[in-house]
């Protein structure tokens, strides 16, 4: 690596912090001008301390929650991972048999149209009768709610293959079943990865609605029992916490996508090349 270009890589490293500095640095001003009580809008550096405190116990000023950080995060990743990967195989399998079969399609698409306009949290009562108060309601209300995002993304990417390739495996001897699995679901992937990241990030906001609700840990239930003591110091260090887990999720599925999807990147470059 030249100077230069170690330079710019340093540079545009430092461009990506300017905006979150300067709000952090507002945000720590604002709170301590005394426009509003302290308590109301904690500063940074407060929410720091309370964070602190609740992943590695410093002080103890976070109470009940101190060194308990840790198992929040565990409680509410097991929700999302598992509502995440029924959603996952079932929208997929689904979005596949939909996108190949007009049959398929006649006889499914109407029922899932017509459940997909409804909100995944008007779910809450039912699932709280029919699993109880544990993880099974949480389960289910993030599966409804990163369900639909992979169904329609996968449905797309099956219904855009390219019909050329499909006659070419057709004149080539392909069965229906190899024509899907060798060209309909790597020509889909693409859709199916975008289908994935926008669903990583409902499954953590239905999880952490849930939590509010219907299940009595996780990182959700202690934004709201903190919300009840009015430690909004708390509440936003569990707010940062979720953003900074579904960041970390959606990273994931990016790199995993770059990884899986390699032929697609060099076909890219090919045609900018062109």
């Amino acid at each position: 690596m030249t100077q230069a270009s170690a330079l710019l890589s340093l540079y545009r490293r430092i461009e990506r912090a300017i905006v979150p500095v300067a709000l952090l640095i507002g945000w720590e001003i604002f709170s301590r001008s005394g426009v509003l009580p302290p308590a109301l809008l904690p500063a940074p550096s407060q929410v720091l301390l309370a964070w602190a405190d609740w992943v590695f116990a410093t002080d103890g000023n976070t109470q009940t929650y101190s060194g308990k950080w840790i198992q929040d995060v565990a409680a509410s990743a097991s929700r999302v991972f598992a509502g995440f990967a029924i959603s996952t195989l079932l929208g997929v399998g689904i979005g596949m048999a939909i996108g190949w079969s007009r049959t398929v399609e006649r006889l499914i698409e109407p029922v899932l149209q017509i459940l997909r306009p409804v909100p995944p949290v008007s779910w809450i009562p039912l699932a709280i009768i029919w699993f109880g108060i544990a993880n099974k309601p949480a389960i289910f209300l993030v599966f409804l709610g990163s369900f639909f995002p992979v169904l329609l993304s996968t449905i797309h990417g099956v219904k855009t293959c390219d019909r050329n390739l499909l006659r070419a495996g057709a004149m080539a001897g392909g069965t229906p079943g190899k024509l899907l699995r060798h060209i309909v679901f790597p020509a889909a992937l693409p859709s199916i990865f975008s289908g994935l990241r926008i669903a990583i990030g409902s499954a953590w906001m239905l999880t952490v609605t849930a939590e509010m609700v219907a299940v009595k840990s996780g990182v959700g239930y202690v934004l709201w029992d903190s919300y009840y003591f009015l430690r909004y110091d708390i509440v936003i260090a569990a707010m940062v916490s979720i953003g900074l887990l579904g960041f970390l999720s959606d990273l994931a599925i990016k790199l995993l996508a770059g990884r899986v999807l390699r032929w697609q990147r060099g076909s890219t470059l090919q045609a900018k090349e062109v």
